[in-house]
């Protein structure tokens, strides 16, 4: 039997809220002072409560986790096909759900958090600017927002930056951008150029006009009609692209430097030369789409410096602000150039709080020494898959660049991705289906990609099982 020391000025402990944690001494004692300053009465009662068991603590998670999915079920839209954990906390690449289980993260919650989960210096960036201004609207000026702007001008291509909420509507504002260019442009045509041309597996967002340029005709196909006048290539394929890029028709081609949700597929050099060469013929504008490959995952800061083509637009997202809803449209001046007030705009972009978590993310990512770790751990991760899984049967093939890998399977990657998961190791689907997409934290360690491959390989017999199916 345990005796409780309880604080009339604290409530005791609900059950529900218990977690596997260190207490924090300093807290602790900083809980039973009073507002007064002097310290708070407590008492000492023997309640009869015996300390709860490891085995009890997880039974109350399970309860938890439960009454979570039951209520989620009632109460969300029901647009996610959620995998069955209730994940309450994480640090580094760990995360730990409600019955204390650890997790291996190789998600980074979609490619997202590249500093991984708890950051001390994203938290210090956060906490710092709640405290002294969240949110103004883009009717003033804030410091954080034009800090990090001039920041993206100075490590980019580009002279200007807009600033958005998320990858999808970064797309969107470049539609606009690119629309706006042909008709400032061409002041006396009667119809200036309005058409997109996109490609084969590629992914841009689930809004109007970014869900236009996506080929997956299951996500088009509930909407229609959507925006008109996209059209698809094979991606890669140069010549059948070269008779689409037509002047006077063409206002923007979109393409992914390397596909993620598509498959982890990457670009050569050779077609991406070929894009710019045909826009600038055409008079059309060359949209990089970098919301999952950019900003370090490649080793190297922007995906296409690797490939020593620049676009006239770039959009990004994904792990800009460490977790927190960003987006952003970087262009060349001559784009940006033809936009006026009130061409567009929006409420909460280029907030202060978000913008000052996006430059403790780009002060770190940034750094030289940082993305060449990444580059190194990259090969490393690549190595470690050929070596334990590269002589599976249903292994086709292991690609990608720097921390953003795909394993291509001959069959559905979903048996084997619920396996990870139940042995404490999160990673995605891509492509039909069929490809495991791995996108870590980029600041994950050599020991934890080890131990990564080390589950994989381990529950590849997982495919035997499931390949008929």
């Amino acid at each position: 039997m345990t005796s409780l020391y309880v604080s009339l000025k604290t409530p005791t402990f609900q059950p529900s809220n218990l977690r596997r944690r260190r207490l924090n001494p300093e807290r602790e004692a900083a809980a039973a002072v009073g507002i007064d300053g002097r310290r708070a009465p407590t008492v000492r009662m023997s309640l009869g409560v015996e300390a709860p068991s490891n085995a009890a603590a997880k039974s109350l998670g399970a309860l938890k986790g439960r009454e979570v999915v039951e209520t989620e079920a009632r109460v969300l839209v029901g647009t996610y096909a959620r995998s069955p954990v209730v994940l309450e906390s994480g640090k580094g690449c760990k995360l730990y759900d409600v019955e204390g289980r650890e997790y291996l993260d190789l998600s980074s919650g979609i490619a997202v958090n590249a500093l991984g989960h708890g950051d001390e210096d994203w938290l210090k960036a956060v906490v710092e600017q709640a405290g002294t201004l969240t949110h103004v609207s883009n009717l003033y000026y804030s410091i954080p927002q034009v800090e990090l702007a001039k920041r993206l001008v100075d490590c980019s291509f580009a002279d200007r930056v807009f600033f958005a909420n998320s990858g999808t509507e970064a797309n969107e504002a470049a539609i606009k951008f690119a629309r706006k260019f042909q008709r400032h442009s061409h002041p006396d045509a009667k119809e200036p150029a309005t058409e997109f041309v996109a490609f084969t597996n590629c992914f841009h967002g689930r809004t109007m006009g970014a869900l236009a340029l996506t080929s997956k005709e299951h996500y088009r196909t509930p909407f229609q009609p959507v925006m008109p006048g996209v059209t698809f290539a094979e991606y890669g394929n140069i010549q059948a692209t070269k008779e689409l890029i037509q002047p006077g028709k063409t206002a923007a081609v979109f393409v992914e430097p390397i596909q993620g949700e598509g498959g982890i597929y990457s670009a050569t050099k050779e077609f991406l030369q070929f894009l710019r060469q045909a826009c600038d013929d055409a008079g059309a504008l060359l949209v990089f789409d970098e919301v999952q490959c950019g900003l370090g995952r490649t080793g190297y800061l922007w995906a296409h410096e690797a490939y020593g083509v620049f676009p006239d637009l770039m959009t990004l997202a994904k792990p800009l602000a460490g977790g927190l809803p960003i987006g952003a449209v970087l262009l060349t001046e001559r784009v940006a150039s033809c936009m006026a007030y009130g061409d567009h705009g929006s409420t909460f972009a280029g907030s202060p709080l978000v913008c000052n978590a996006a430059l403790a993310v780009l002060d770190k990512i940034s750094n030289p020494n940082f993305l060449s770790s990444v580059t190194k751990k990259g090969l490393y991760l690549k190595d470690l898959l050929e070596r334990k899984l590269g002589k599976n049967p249903h292994v086709k093939e292991i690609r990608g660049f720097g921390l953003i890998v795909g394993i291509d399977l001959d069959v559905s990657a979903t048996a084997l991705v619920d396996a990870c998961r139940n042995s404490g190791l999160l990673v995605l689907t891509a492509g039909k289906g069929n490809v495991v997409r791995l996108v870590p934290p980029l600041i994950i360690t050599e020991q934890e990609l080890e131990h990564a491959v080390e589950i994989l390989s381990k529950a590849l017999p997982v495919l035997d099982e499931n390949g008929s199916q």
